[in-house]
Parts: structure tokens; sequence; C-alpha cells
């Protein structure tokens, strides 16, 4: 999983409630286990017209908004089915974080699992990042997850809480498989150990 440390870039400013997974990635891009490539299908009921063209009122089909990177979105992100593919979707497009008010559980974990920073923000705060989000071009904000800031544009900080264990994990770039992996030596050990004392195993 790629490190995350700390990220500058622009962030789109989606401002819909209850954002479910069916509306990040709809079901019929489910059929891949790859996490490449979704990022073609990321709000595509909202991206494209029924004939596949662009919908040039979409956020992210703005010449501003085409390479967001972060996602200034409102109350319970993420909210629906459990499926994996929205997060990678969300990375598959480019984008590294999202900020709301509130996310669905199982999407905020599979955030974490996959290099992506949920963060959580007070309704105050989400209203100013809203309106640094609707900037266009000038809508940069930086975020740095080890003193754990987000900077607007014109400088202004906003602080953020994250569980400790969590943000060790994205900035030393460990999933499940990376966590399991700081213990290949104790594994080894414990299978040769074992080996040696049931050897008709």
């Amino acid at each position: 999983m790629e490190k995350f440390t700390s990220l500058t870039g622009v962030a789109a400013p989606l401002g819909i409630t209850n954002i479910d997974t069916d509306m990040i990635i709809p079901k019929q891009f489910l059929k891949t286990i790859k996490r490449t490539g979704l990022g073609a299908g990321l709000f595509s009921e909202m991206r494209y017209k029924d004939d596949g063209s662009e919908n040039p009122d979409f956020v992210l089909n703005k010449p501003a908004y085409r390479n967001a990177k972060i996602l200034v979105a409102e109350d319970n992100f993420g909210c629906g089915s459990s499926r994996e593919h929205a997060p990678w979707a969300l990375l598959d497009f480019g984008i590294r974080c999202v900020i709301s008010t509130s996310f669905a559980d199982i999407f905020y974990n599979n955030c974490f699992k996959n290099g992506i920073l949920p963060i959580k923000v007070s309704r105050e705060n989400l209203v100013k990042l809203m309106d640094d989000a609707a900037r266009g071009a000038n809508a940069t904000l930086s975020i740095d997850l080890e003193s754990q800031e987000i900077r607007g544009p014109d400088g202004g900080v906003i602080r953020f809480d994250i569980d400790p264990f969590r943000k060790h994990c994205l900035m030393n770039g460990l999933d499940d498989i990376g966590l399991t992996m700081e213990k290949a030596k104790k594994i080894e050990s414990y299978e040769a150990k074992t080996a040696a004392e049931r050897s008709w195993l």
C-alpha cells in the first residue's frame, strides 16, 4: 500500500448528503477483483449522460477539478453496501483524501486499508472547506498527516483527529498483509520450531 504522509492538491466540492457506495461505483462495475481501471466508473451515473457523454455539470468533469486529489463531501459519505470497490475507484481516479462530517463505518475502515485518508471535521469546518473547494483552480488544500492539519489556500489551518494506530498504518503504507509481514521473522521462527517438535505434521 502506498504511504500517506502529506498531500497537496485540488479539492473538489461534492455537496450531496448520503453519497452511498452505489453512487461511488455502481453495481455493474463490481464484476472485477482488480483494483485498477475502476476510476472510469467513479460516480458514473452522475459523471455521464445516458448516451455515454460527459455531464458538464458534474464537478469532476469541470476543467478545474479533473485532477482533484481531495473530495470535500457532505454528511454520511460512503453509506450503503460494504463494497471495497468504492475506495478502489476513488484511488484509481486519483482521490487520496475524503473530508466529511461523518462516514459509514465499513467505508471508513476500507479507506484506511487502501491508502485513502478519510478526515472527519465539524460542520463549521466543513462549511469553510466547501468554500475553499469552490474556488476552482485555486481550490488547493494541503494535508499533513503527521501534524494532523489541513491548510487552506489562504493559510488557514484546521486540525483533525485520527486513531494513532490507523495513522501509523497510513504513514508506513501498512495494510493487513503489510502488518502481518512485519511479523514474518516471528512467524518463520514459530513454524521452524513447530516443524522440529512435530515432525509428523
